[in-house]
C-alpha cells in the first residue's frame, strides 16, 4: 500500500488542529475525552494520521468519528485505512456514500477551462488510486440537519454543487465552520474563494450563500489556510461579490 504522507500539522486554535496532505487537508477536533476528524486525506493517508494523532499526545482509539465532507479521493480516500486503525466510524452524506464506499465511481467534475491544468497538477500529486476501491467498513449516512455529538453539537449542513453530498459541519458553541471543497482559500493570495472542480456552479454559489449565513468566527476550508476570525464578515463579502457577479 502506498503511503500519504502529512506535510504538516497546526494549530489553529485551541481544540482544532489542521493535518495538511500535499493536496488538501483534514482537521482533528479535540472534545478531550475523544476526537473527531473531519476528512481522512488521499488513499495510503491512514498511517499518516495515525502518527499524527500519537505526535500531539493522543491515541489513534481517541477518534471516534470520521466526517467526511465529500467523496473525492483527496478527502475520503484515507477514511477506510484510518477507521480500520482507529474503530471510528465514518460518516458521509447519503448521496455521497456509494461513492465513498466505492460501489461505483463518482461523476466528474464540470470543468471551467481554467481548471483543467490546475485539476492536472492535483492528480500528479495524488497517489495511484487502489486496486480494490471497496472502503473495508461501514458507511453511515446523512442527509443534512442532523447535529452529530462533537463540539457542543455539530450541525451537518447541506451544501451541493461541488458534489450532489457535499456537507459542511456548523459549530455554533465555538465559532467554528468546516466547509470542505465549497469554499477554499487561493493559494496565490490566500484570498476567499468559491470552490473549484465542481458538479454544478450554480448549485455551489447558492451553497456558498448558506455557509456565509452562518454565525462563524472560525472557518476550515479543504483547500488553503483557514480564517481565524471573523470568518461570516468575509464569507458574507466574498458571497456579495458572487451575487453582483
Amino acid at each position: 500500500m502506498s503511503v500519504y504522507a502529512i506535510t504538516d500539522v497546526i494549530e489553529v486554535v485551541p481544540r482544532l488542529h489542521l493535518l495538511r496532505f500535499p493536496v488538501g487537508q483534514a482537521y482533528l477536533w479535540d472534545d478531550g475525552d475523544e476526537l473527531t476528524l473531519v476528512d481522512a486525506g488521499a488513499s495510503g493517508a491512514g498511517a499518516a494520521i495515525a502518527d499524527a494523532v500519537r505526535a500531539l499526545g493522543r491515541h489513534p482509539r481517541e477518534v471516534r468519528r470520521i466526517v467526511l465532507t465529500h467523496f473525492h479521493e483527496d478527502h475520503a480516500g484515507g477514511a477506510g485505512e484510518f477507521a480500520a486503525l482507529s474503530g471510528a466510524v465514518v460518516w458521509a452524506h447519503r448521496l455521497d456514500a456509494p461513492f465513498v464506499r466505492g460501489e461505483r465511481p463518482g461523476p466528474a467534475p464540470e470543468f471551467e477551462d481554467w481548471e483543467r491544468p490546475l485539476h492536472a497538477e492535483a492528480l500528479k500529486l495524488l497517489p495511484p488510486p487502489p486496486a480494490d476501491p471497496v472502503l473495508p467498513c461501514e458507511v453511515r449516512e446523512l442527509a443534512g440537519g442532523e447535529v452529530l455529538d462533537f463540539g457542543g453539537g455539530a450541525r451537518v449542513v447541506a451544501v451541493p454543487g461541488h458534489t450532489d453530498g457535499s456537507i459542511a459541519l456548523h459549530l455554533p458553541h465555538h465559532g467554528v465552520l468546516f466547509t470542505g471543497d465549497a469554499v477554499a482559500a487561493s493559494p496565490l493570495d490566500g484570498q476567499v474563494m468559491l470552490g473549484v472542480l465542481n458538479l454544478d456552479r450554480r448549485r455551489s454559489v447558492e451553497s456558498f450563500r448558506t455557509l456565509a449565513s452562518l454565525d462563524s468566527d472560525v472557518a476550515c476550508f479543504g483547500h488553503g489556510d483557514p480564517v481565524t476570525s471573523g470568518s461570516a464578515a468575509v464569507l458574507r463579502a466574498v458571497a456579495a461579490r458572487l451575487d453582483a457577479a
